[in-house]
């Protein structure tokens, strides 16, 4: 009987110490050091494509689909009439797929600061960055956070924030100050979404805390939604949804979403209409984060930080 055929490369994104989820490595297709980090795309035996940041897993082929429509659909079903979308980051151009499957999407301003990561979407993620072709959208490369400093007030219906790392939410590059500015820039009816890590990873529970907190005193309401990424730390990860006025349960009309969702349904693979209202039901380790202290958690179950 033949032995396996063995493979000499692999690649593990660590958690914590020795724990991590390795991937075996076909060939490293692209192989860049940018200004602002190390950009790789590699071909895995079990993934497809994927794509590092700094050692850091972005995405992969096979469950890219989860991040992108989660990140998009529930905000673009819950508005009544979204027309203007601001994405922060994205330069893999997945969520701007997501966004412009919308006929009613007048315009989606992508600000991505990497244009290496542009080229690496480009190169080896053609399903994901034929969006950038789209004549609905413009892609400036440049920093988000003096974009949206800059933008005129009331200028979008929905603000995207698909960055690397948003959850450090009171300190660094996405501050308090980063997500008032969101907030002006927004409709009354506006809505921000931004990932935000893992709520069953410990590390990042005392951030999402302080994350929640500080988006209330911003918006009106917040909420969190949870969604399956295989491929993530923990796997559960979560959104968060901060709106002016509308609640992402309460004010959903199903069947309006129905009808905007229906020119594409079948290419959707993860987002429904039944799956909205289940993905803000949280569970009960979850729900006490919003009713409990911060508290001091165990040392970092990553080598670095993830996004």
């Amino acid at each position: 009987m033949a032995s396996p055929k063995q493979h000499q490369l692999q690649y593990t994104e660590f958690w914590q110490a020795r724990t991590g989820l390795t991937f075996g490595v076909e060939r490293i297709l692209f192989n860049r050091q940018s200004a602002y980090q190390h950009v790789q795309v590699l071909q895995t035996d079990a993934f497809g494509r994927m794509l590092t940041l700094d050692g850091l897993v972005m995405l992969t082929e096979r469950d890219e689909f989860v991040y992108h429509e989660m990140i998009s659909h529930p905000a673009l079903c819950l508005l009544p009439r979204p027309r203007r979308v601001l994405i922060v980051g994205g330069g893999d151009g997945g969520t701007l797929r997501e966004v412009l499957r919308y006929s009613e999407i007048e315009q989606v301003d992508l600000v991505e600061i990497d244009e290496v990561v542009i080229e690496a979407a480009r190169t080896c993620f053609p399903e994901l960055s034929i969006a950038f072709d789209d004549p609905r959208a413009r892609l400036h490369v440049a920093d988000g956070v003096a974009f949206v400093r800059e933008a005129a007030p009331a200028s979008y219906d929905l603000v995207i924030v698909d960055s690397t790392d948003p959850v450090d939410f009171a300190e660094g590059l996405f501050g308090e100050s980063f997500y008032r500015d969101c907030a002006r820039i927004l409709t009354d009816e506006g809505v921000l979404v931004t990932q935000s890590e893992s709520p069953f990873d410990h590390t990042f529970q005392a951030s999402i805390q302080a994350a929640h907190a500080m988006l209330g005193r911003i918006f009106p309401r917040v909420h969190m939604y949870l969604a399956h990424i295989p491929t993530y730390p923990m796997g559960l990860w979560s959104f968060t949804l901060a709106s002016k006025r509308l609640h992402p349960v309460e004010d959903f009309d199903p069947e309006q979403a129905a009808r905007r969702l229906a020119p594409f349904a079948d290419r959707l693979r993860y987002y429904n209409v039944e799956l909205h209202r289940a993905a803000f039901a949280l569970p009960s380790f979850v729900r006490r984060l919003f009713t409990e202290a911060p508290s001091a958690h165990p040392e970092s179950l990553h080598s670095d930080d993830m996004g």
